[in-house]
């Protein structure tokens, strides 16, 4: 195919079904998860902003956040047992994201790689790494939170994993202003909201 494909690729991420191992009362896809990381990272841009002063360009990191992922429309959704048995798994996955990625972009056109290769490459600096990947870490959370309402336990370890991974972030109070304001009501019903 030419090297105009990758908007055709990209928009086959509805079909790259998240959580495999998991029995799910409803299947969550690569696109759900990565608008909803997007939305997240925005959110706690912004949160990290208005009431912490920092200087987070929010519209930059929502934008990464939406393609946090995109390296697994080639990859799949490998599962997290997996992907972190060990180190050498882990980095060795990282090289394949990576080649993945670069595969990606060299299937748009020459004139408009650049204008995506930081998006793509994930080429943004460590602190919006980290928010992304907690924005990341809390969408998988508000999942388990879903799937434990909707009486499925096969999500309830996964839920206490995630919560206790978001501890990793206690350098973003952003991450712990959502965590205490804005996470409890993933837990109502529609009626409670």
């Amino acid at each position: 195919m030419s090297a105009t494909s990758f908007f055709a690729f990209a928009f086959r991420m509805k079909y790259i079904n998240r959580w495999g191992l998991m029995k799910n009362s409803r299947y969550e896809n690569l696109t759900e998860h990565s608008a909803e990381t997007a939305m997240l990272a925005h959110a706690l841009a912004i949160i990290g902003n208005k009431i912490y002063g920092k200087s987070y360009d929010e519209n930059k990191i929502a934008l990464f956040a939406l393609y946090h992922d995109v390296s697994e429309i080639i990859t799949g959704d490998l599962p997290t047992p997996v992907k972190y048995f060990n180190s050498d798994i882990k980095n060795d996955f990282h090289d394949i994201e990576d080649h993945a990625r670069r595969e990606l972009l060299n299937k748009l056109p020459e004139e408009l790689k650049d204008a995506y290769e930081d998006v793509i490459t994930e080429n943004c600096s460590d602190d919006e790494k980290r928010l992304i990947k907690a924005a990341d870490k809390l969408s998988a959370l508000i999942k388990c939170i879903e799937e434990v309402k909707n009486g499925n336990s096969e999500f309830a370890r996964a839920h206490d994993s995630s919560f206790k991974s978001l501890e990793a972030f206690d350098d973003l109070p952003e991450v712990k202003y959502f965590i205490d304001n804005m996470l409890p009501s993933f837990y109502l019903t529609l009626d409670e909201l």
